[in-house]
């Protein structure tokens, strides 16, 4: 008897990059047209994109599905619809892979994330972890500042984005988390579900332009960050509550210079004084707000649902259908 194959479905969100799009799939079947354990399906989350595409440009090898949305949500939101509708619709699978669709993921990597799986029994998620990147100076120095802020403000490094591997019976427990919809793997550490990771280098573009320019990688920085809102409200509270009591002392070795020693100016205690007391006032403002923000956001919490990925979904049809 034949061994059965194992399937993985390639999810990649598309936004006015068709070209990119097609040449992955062509560079998809060149790295598994001789392997005969794995079968693959494509499926790309149409971002709302504007420009249209040939059907010539695009591989007759694999089945290719095309999910439209009604609007434009972003990549992040691209990929949390993607999975929400694979685990809602699909149930014939046991991988899929998350990735992007301008070549910057490479195909050729693919199955050694899912080796990677497989090495781990199917109990966690597997992530590339960047070992050379392709991008311009300014971009790297973006990114390098962004990772070790996301370090200071939340605690946990993060070094490595969407390019990653989920086994069939993980992709439940992730598609219920409510902050899947503000960053990816952000969302992965946070929940605390099982993963690891593969060194693996970074590819170019294949073609058009990079829409990850400065200005988005802040706005994906924050998204990332804002994941961890509950415990960055604690450490500002610890990092206020250092700051007033460093006032506090401040305030004492002024009061001691003045009234102990004689190295007092006249007038400029009670300045220095003012001073520190409106930093006081500033740092308990900061956390009052942030604090309340914090309490205000977990009255209004709501159970995710797992099938809210309809509501965005405006067609679905596919492209190529040789099943």
């Amino acid at each position: 008897m034949d061994k059965e194959l194992k399937k993985i479905i390639c999810m990649a969100p598309v936004y006015n990059d068709w070209e990119s799009f097609s040449i992955l799939i062509s560079r998809i079947e060149t790295a598994f047209n001789q392997n005969k354990e794995y079968k693959i399906d494509i499926i790309a989350v149409n971002d709302c994109s504007i420009d249209e595409f040939d059907l010539d440009w695009f591989s007759k090898t694999y089945p290719i599905e095309i999910v439209s949305l009604k609007n434009n949500v972003g990549h992040q939101r691209a990929i949390a619809i993607g999975l929400q509708y694979i685990h809602g619709e699909k149930k014939d699978f046991d991988y899929v892979v998350v990735m992007d669709s301008d070549g910057e993921d490479k195909p050729e990597d693919i199955l050694s994330l899912v080796l990677k799986c497989e090495a781990e029994e199917n109990k966690k998620i597997i992530f590339a972890q960047r070992h050379k990147r392709q991008e311009s100076l300014v971009f790297k120095t973006g990114y390098f500042f962004y990772k070790y802020i996301f370090y200071l403000l939340t605690g946990q490094k993060i070094n490595f984005g969407n390019f990653s591997c989920v086994p069939q019976k993980l992709l439940k427990k992730i598609v219920a988390q409510e902050n899947l919809w503000n960053h990816y793997s952000g969302s992965i550490i946070q929940s605390k579900t099982p993963f690891d990771k593969v060194l693996l280098d970074r590819g170019k573009r294949y073609a058009g332009q990079s829409k990850m320019n400065f200005t988005n990688l802040i706005l994906h920085g924050l998204s990332s960050i804002s994941v961890y809102f509950d415990f960055l409200s604690v450490r500002i509270l610890k990092l206020s509550l250092f700051g007033v009591l460093i006032c506090l002392l401040s305030v004492l070795l002024v009061l001691y210079i003045k009234f102990f020693t004689l190295l007092s100016i006249p007038g400029w205690a009670s300045n220095l004084i003012l001073i520190i007391f409106s930093i006081i006032l500033q740092l308990s403002s900061v956390t009052l707000i942030v604090l309340l923000m914090q309490l205000s956001s977990r009255k209004n919490i709501k159970s995710p649902t797992v099938d809210i990925y309809k509501d965005f979904i405006e067609n679905k049809f596919f492209l190529i259908d040789n099943k």
